[in-house]
């Protein structure tokens, strides 16, 4: 079995969760950004994972990969996309950028569902560095096995 694979795996996982992480990042950061008149300003972002490949049982990828001896390639790509949002509505009719109602339009982030998606992202991280730790051990493992002749 090709180790590398295994570790493709795990920077591809990690890679996703970073940018998951760093994107509710900047949803919570600019939060509190007040919005234009004209509703130009900050819109939340989400990230999107898409596999290549086409959906495929796992024992059909499984045979396939024995068969070849090669693994498989499906690492997804993501794209960071923004989201519809409707703007929050906050009436402050001192602030600079109200508009005529008095009302000031700040982006749809909600912090709760951000701070849900942060903290299961870097969950997610660790399980993927955890995975990667134990690939490395088990490769320098068959090393040492195969190396004690």
């Amino acid at each position: 079995m090709d180790y590398r694979q295994s570790f493709s795996v795990s920077a591809v996982g990690m890679s996703i969760e970073r940018a998951r992480v760093d994107v509710a990042a900047l949803n919570l950061a600019n939060a509190n950004t007040a919005q234009s008149a004209d509703g130009n300003g900050f819109r939340p972002m989400r990230v999107v994972a898409r596999s290549l490949m086409a959906p495929t049982a796992f024992s059909t990828l499984m045979n396939e990969s024995l068969a070849t001896g090669q693994g498989v390639n499906a690492a997804p790509q993501f794209s960071m996309e923004p989201i519809n949002a409707s703007p929050r509505l906050v009436y402050e009719p001192g602030h600079p950028m109200a508009n005529e109602k008095g009302f000031v339009a700040y982006p749809g982030v909600d912090t709760a569902t951000e701070t849900v998606t942060m903290m299961s992202a870097m969950r997610a991280y660790e399980a993927n560095v955890a995975a990667l730790n134990t690939s490395k051990t088990m490769a320098l493992k068959a090393l040492d096995i195969g190396g004690g002749n």
